[in-house]
C-alpha cells in the first residue's frame, strides 16, 4: 500500500485501535495532532492523531480538537517514516513547520512511542513512492 493513501490510513487507524498502549494511555493523555504533507505524488494530505477520554483514533483530516499542527515535505515524512532521518534531526533543521501548542507533544512522549509500534507494523507493506 502506498504511503498515506487511504488504504495505509486505515491500516494505520486499525494497528491504532488495537493498540492497549494507546488505549491506556488515552485514558489520561489528551492530544490532537495534524499532520500535512506538502508536495506529494497526490498533492498534500492531511491526517491526524486524537487521543483522549479513552480513545485513540488515526485518520485522513485534521484533528477533531486540534492541539497542535505539523507541516513538512513529502520527502521529509517518508526520510522520517522509513527512518532513515530521525525525527528529531527534522526537527532541529526546521524541516517540520510546527503551528499551536508544541508543548502539548512533550507532554504526550509516551504516546508518541506508543504510536511508533504502529509504524512499524504497517512500515513492512507499505511502498514510499
Amino acid at each position: 500500500m502506498r504511503y498515506l493513501s487511504l488504504e495505509w490510513l486505515e491500516a494505520m487507524q486499525a494497528q491504532v485501535s488495537a493498540s492497549e498502549s494507546l488505549t491506556e494511555l488515552a485514558n489520561t493523555a489528551s492530544i490532537g495532532v495534524t499532520q500535512v504533507i506538502t508536495d506529494g505524488p497526490e498533492g498534500t494530505i492531511v491526517y491526524h492523531l486524537q487521543v483522549g477520554d479513552g480513545v485513540a483514533t488515526f485518520g485522513p483530516g485534521p484533528a477533531p480538537s486540534e492541539n497542535v499542527r505539523m507541516e513538512q515535505s513529502w520527502q521529509t515524512s517518508v526520510d522520517v517514516a522509513t527512518e532513515a532521518v530521525p525525527a528529531q534531526e527534522v526537527f532541529m533543521k526546521g524541516l517540520v513547520k510546527i503551528f499551536g501548542d508544541p508543548q502539548s507533544i512533550m507532554n504526550n512522549v509516551a504516546v508518541f512511542a506508543a504510536l511508533d509500534t504502529a509504524f512499524a507494523a504497517v512500515r513492512p507493506q507499505t511502498v514510499y513512492k
